[in-house]
């Protein structure tokens, strides 16, 4: 059974404080690789990355020599590191490799050493494959049952929610916004018709940072260029849907409108858009004095929520802001009392 990213950050550190090595499966471009440097950091540990699949039976395993009447094998330079050195030994495209070089790697995580050479004791071994239920769409090739029962094997399916948590502070806020309210353009899962192009979290990512550099995401008289440039990073589907987005990116509703004009401007809004509404609402209602007239337009916002939205926005003004949630059960909506508003919505 496939796990999101949040629950493998939760598990994930059980399995490495007993230095078992940790593989994990999942489609192209969903984050693996960030994943593993970000569970690094975490445990303050610097990164070995080797693409196994670019790997020789040299490059892995080292060269002979002759020491007197005997041979001595040494170590490449990055395996001596993790040897001497505590680090996360992050082994990429595994399932690409040669056999010859899948063969070392089945002793190095059944019994942390290559040819005599030992890992030091607070190393960790990653690794990230294509395989698994998505092997299909791959040129990979299988693990055997024996291989795989030397790792310890994550299925990941992320959420949006997880990459929307983050790129809240990697991406620029067009982009975020776009995926935020567009999410059926994060990413394509169903099978790939071939040669074409298809947007993927990693693709957004380096479009964002493209943008960011050319100093394209502001920029309305650029828009032909972010749209054959998004053609290019997430495919034909998205870039339009990209560029009519920031086209009219200025013009959207914020909180602040809404607090100071009421909820004219949202007739029409669908749940996405809502959806993103709310997460600026939560920052901008956080410690923030909220006058009277304010209070009575957060209110009237409530009644135009959808249902499902808005006992789960409570909850988080709840968090960000308790004075204008004591000034807000004071208010009514729709002809009710906000306290029997929301009973209602819970019932």
């Amino acid at each position: 059974m496939a796990i999101d990213f949040k629950t493998f950050n939760k598990i994930v550190g059980y399995v490495l404080a007993d230095k078992k090595p940790v593989l994990i499966r999942g489609r192209h471009g969903i984050g693996k690789s960030c994943v593993v440097y970000q569970t690094a950091e975490g445990l303050g540990l610097p990164v070995v990355e080797r693409r196994a699949s670019q790997m020789t039976e040299g490059d892995l395993m080292g060269l002979p020599s002759v020491d007197g009447n005997s041979t001595k094998w040494n170590a490449p330079d990055w395996f001596k590191n993790a040897c001497d050195n505590a680090v996360v030994l992050f082994l990429d495209e595994v399932d690409r490799a040669s056999m010859e070089v899948r063969q070392g790697i089945f002793e190095l995580t059944d019994s942390r050493k290559l040819n005599g050479w030992h890992l030091h004791p607070e190393t960790l071994i990653m690794a990230a494959v294509n395989g698994g239920e998505h092997g299909a769409n791959y040129s990979v090739g299988e693990m055997d049952p024996a291989e795989l029962d030397r790792w310890t094997v994550f299925d990941i399916e992320p959420t949006v929610e997880d990459w929307l948590d983050w790129a809240k502070p990697n991406v620029h806020a067009l982009v975020w916004d776009f995926i935020n309210q567009n999410r059926n353009h994060l990413e394509h899962t169903d099978d790939p018709e071939p040669n074409k192009v298809y947007p993927s979290r990693r693709s957004w990512h380096r479009l964002n940072d493209c943008l960011v550099k050319g100093e394209l995401a502001e920029n309305k008289q650029t828009l032909d260029i972010l749209y054959h440039l998004s053609t290019g990073y997430v495919g034909f589907e998205a870039a339009v849907a990209f560029k009519d987005f920031a086209q009219n990116y200025e013009s959207q509703v914020t909180p602040e409108d809404v607090l100071k004009e009421g909820v004219e401007k949202l007739a029409g809004w669908d749940i996405n858009k809502f959806n993103a509404l709310n997460e600026k609402f939560v920052v901008c209602l956080t410690d923030r004095e909220v006058t009277d007239d304010e209070v009575v337009n957060l209110a009237a916002y409530f009644g135009v929520l959808p249902a499902e939205l808005a006992v789960h926005f409570w909850g988080k003004v709840s968090e960000a802001n308790a004075v204008a949630l004591d000034k807000l059960h004071v208010q009514t909506v729709n002809g009710k009392p906000f306290g029997l508003f929301l009973a209602d919505l819970v019932a």
